[in-house]
């Protein structure tokens, strides 16, 4: 463990308002590169953070980040992870002003999971899941962490392992292998394995007991089915709902260029926003959403053209749906009062940014606000904190900020992590003037 003091530079890029956002009504000085709604101001908390993941705050405004630093931003379709490398960074402002002065860094390898419980802090680290015992007012752990659960599968696409710790259960992501479950995984026209034995042990959210030691995978049970990737993952406190917004399928037009246009498969298929039920089936890999007809459709590997529905009016259904290939990374309910009564009781969802949009101009790269209401959403969304790309003129080429984690502050404020440049934001909202800062103590 290294002890250092962290210096923190304010970036200056500035970008044009889009979205409805504007630089207009907060205090001079505090966009700090991003576009937000008036009224709301975000600071660099930490930078220099590279490859940082979730993450998650203590009561006390320590904030732990669980960090990946073999990520580039992305991994490369269809790649195994490489050798898990990172750890948790551990952050504190010892003086008040708004940045982390005092950093730690410990852990046996880095991820994507992160929670706490008490002095409990859970984090993924490579194949398995870990807990370190947080000494009292410490920002590391005392002691060799526990492993929870281990030997989580790292072949193939999907291996963030992210999850949900809610009471004494641990809700974990276990992605797909695969794009679509084919016989020939994205090569053009190769059918879809029927049944896809994948599912057996992948495409899904596992539950294990938080507190036994040691697990395999075969000690879990799978909570649900059909989820290809759910790396925005979240409780909400205010149903007690698991929910997850989760990664859609690719390369439609390259895998069935006789059924998919180029601007189809840009655009298809959505990012579904679902609730998390035990038992349910959420249809991936045979049925995926249409966006222009706003619903589940037959995969083509299972028969599908684009039209038909096939089986899947029998999956459990969408509540809503984002742009196609945005990638939801990162999901948090607001639960705090410091942001205007709006906010209360809905998403916030941290969108990593496409990578295969062409034609079209990459896109994501953002964090959106998703109002519920009596436990729903509503429909719709708007963008919060915009402009994590400086070159736009790339369309996502030179891409070098992608957002990723997102978590609550004791006083309400959120704080958004970026695992390409490494930056840690924290967006408060203030009225014109000034929002005097606290200390925080151990």
């Amino acid at each position: 463990m290294k002890k250092t003091l962290l210096f923190v530079c304010v970036l200056s890029a500035s970008a044009h308002a889009q979205s409805g956002l504007s630089s207009g009504l907060r205090p001079s000085g505090c966009t700090a590169g991003l576009q937000l709604p008036d009224g709301f101001c975000a600071t660099v908390f930490a930078d220099g953070a590279a490859g940082a993941r979730h993450v998650v705050v203590a009561p006390n405004g320590d904030v732990f980040v669980n960090t990946q630093a073999t990520r580039g931003g992305r991994a490369a379709p269809g790649a195994s992870a490489p050798p898990s490398t990172g750890g948790i960074l551990a952050l504190r402002d010892t003086n008040g002003d708004g940045k982390a002065d005092l950093q730690e860094r410990f852990g046996v390898g880095g991820g994507t999971g992160i929670a706490l419980s008490g002095n409990l802090l859970y984090a993924t680290a490579g194949n398995s899941i870990v807990r370190y015992h947080l000494a009292s007012g410490s920002l590391t752990p005392s002691g060799n962490p526990d492993t929870i659960v281990t030997g989580l599968p790292m072949t193939g696409s999907h291996h963030s392992h992210n999850f949900v710790l809610q009471g004494q259960t641990l809700y974990v992501n276990i992605g797909s292998a695969t794009n679509s479950c084919q016989q020939r995984d994205r090569q053009p026209e190769s059918p879809g394995i029927n049944p896809c034995s994948e599912l057996d042990t992948r495409g899904g959210v596992w539950e294990f007991d938080a507190n036994r030691l040691r697990q395999r995978p075969s000690d879990g049970r799978r909570y649900a089915t059909g989820l290809r990737n759910s790396v925005a993952l979240a409780h909400n406190p205010l149903d007690g709902s698991l929910y997850a917004t989760v990664h859609g399928r690719d390369q439609l037009h390259d895998s069935w260029p006789k059924l998919f246009t180029v601007e189809k498969s840009a655009e298809n298929p959505g990012e579904i926003l679902v609730r998390v039920d035990r038992g349910a089936d959420y249809g991936w890999p045979y049925c995926y959403y249409d966006v222009d007809r706003r619903g589940l459709v037959l995969a083509p590997e299972y028969g599908g053209d684009g039209q038909q529905a096939g089986q899947c009016p029998g999956k459990a259904q969408a509540l809503m749906a984002f742009p196609g290939h945005w990638a939801p990374d990162g999901m948090l309910f607001y639960t705090g009062n410091q942001f205007p009564s709006q906010y209360r009781g809905g998403a916030f969802i941290a969108f990593h940014g496409s990578w295969n949009r062409a034609p079209l101009p990459q896109a994501g790269f953002r964090v959106v606000f998703a109002p519920f209401r009596s436990n729903r959403p509503t429909g719709s969304f708007t963008t919060f904190a915009d402009g994590f790309n400086p070159n736009p003129a790339s369309g996502g080429a030179r891409q070098s900020r992608r957002p990723v984690g997102l978590a609550q502050a004791p006083d309400g404020s959120i704080f958004i992590t970026d695992d390409t440049g490494g930056t840690i934001w924290r967006v408060s909202y203030r009225t014109v003037g000034t929002m005097p800062a606290r200390p925080r103590t151990p």
